[in-house]
């Protein structure tokens, strides 16, 4: 059986969730005796696509450098992977987003992964006129299968549109939780810190975070914030740590896999404060490195964590300054929650995952 896989998410991203979930499934496929896959890719210097590596990659990569090339790299890629599509030498095509590009010309199944419903349930959070929402819809519509990263995001999906709910597998993340991690330091690291990992814009909730942080960095002078991840800090953020006299205390860092492991390791938290995810793959990051969690309460974080994390009210400064302090005024929650986190992190296994997939695929065909 062959699967074809589009460029979208490899495209556009070097890091990030979605295009290494696509590319878990990729390498178990490659392991597989009962399939073979294809992504429509010219080029991508997708961090997780390393093992996919052209001969002519190198070369490429200093072509496609700048914004303008990338813009071109994009059109180049889907114009490349509608012509797999065209060819129709496959049984299952999986695209990685919500670009409709193919409709015309696709015959045969078509399997989307829903990530999440963040777009229709905080659409104030959100440009008017992004065609996100109008995209996955016809996905939504086209498709023989779907799959949905938790229940949470299930249940998001059969609310905001009428679908069979058939039609809709939950299949959670993975990850490998007995491959040992690769540790890289990061310099100039302060010795205590709070992690916060990934976007800043506004449905991620940083802005309550950061006043949490004013409100207890007089009280905690040697307690600091790391940033990483969602790009460096925009003018809008700089001025706001500027303001709140934090620009000394909180700092972003870019980091490899292996540095993002070391932040999680040596931080007294890691601070996932989000109004909404479908999943939230940083908590089994975060459960591998053993790094303890405050979450937002919110029905996606309770479906995964369980009772490996602490919980804040998503709005409430208060209540997460509360529960921040708690870590320092009581010192057997860190090891407790280590603890705990390593055993929920056993009912995330990457094979289960993929396997499900697979079989999912199996299913239509």
């Amino acid at each position: 059986m062959k699967i074809l896989f589009d460029h979208q998410k490899f495209t556009t991203q070097r890091y990030g969730g979605i295009s290494r979930y696509f590319a878990n499934i990729i390498e178990q496929i490659k392991q597989s005796d009962d399939f073979t896959c294809e992504v429509g890719l010219i080029y991508s210097n997708n961090y997780y696509l390393k093992s996919n590596e052209k001969p002519f990659d190198k070369a490429l990569s200093r072509i496609f450098k700048t914004e303008r090339a990338a813009r071109q790299l994009f059109k180049l890629n889907q114009k490349y992977s509608n012509r797999l599509v065209r060819q129709n030498n496959f049984d299952i095509f999986h695209p990685t987003y919500y670009d409709s590009y193919f409709f015309d010309n696709l015959k045969k199944p078509l399997v989307t992964t829903i990530h999440d419903m963040t777009y229709e349930k905080l659409p104030e959070y959100f440009w008017a006129l992004d065609p996100l929402t109008h995209n996955k819809r016809l996905h939504i519509e086209r498709a023989n299968a779907i799959i949905a990263i938790s229940e949470t995001t299930k249940n998001d999906l059969l609310h905001y549109h009428n679908v069979d709910e058939s039609k809709v597998s939950v299949i959670y993340h993975g990850i490998d939780p007995d491959s040992p991690l690769d540790f890289a330091p990061v310099s100039n690291l302060p010795e205590n810190y709070l992690l916060y990992v990934g976007d800043r814009s506004g449905y991620k909730n940083f802005y309550l975070f950061i006043d949490a942080f004013k409100k207890i960095a007089d009280k905690y002078p040697d307690l600091n914030v790391i940033l990483t991840g969602g790009g460096g800090l925009g003018i809008a953020d700089q001025e706001l740590l500027l303001r709140l006299k934090l620009n000394e205390r909180v700092r972003h860092v870019q980091v490899t896999d292996a540095q993002l492991n070391f932040l999680y390791k040596n931080a007294v938290l890691f601070v996932y404060p989000s109004l909404y995810e479908g999943f939230g793959l940083p908590i089994l990051e975060a459960y591998k490195a053993k790094c303890p969690i405050l979450l937002s309460d919110t029905p996606c974080f309770r479906e995964i964590a369980q009772d490996a994390a602490t919980f804040f009210s998503p709005h409430s400064k208060e209540d997460m300054i509360f529960k921040i302090e708690g870590f320092f005024s009581d010192s057997s929650k860190r090891t407790q929650l280590i603890e705990k986190g390593l055993v929920r992190l056993r009912d995330f296994p990457l094979d289960k995952s993929v396997e499900q997939t697979l079989n999912l695929y199996r299913s239509l065909v």
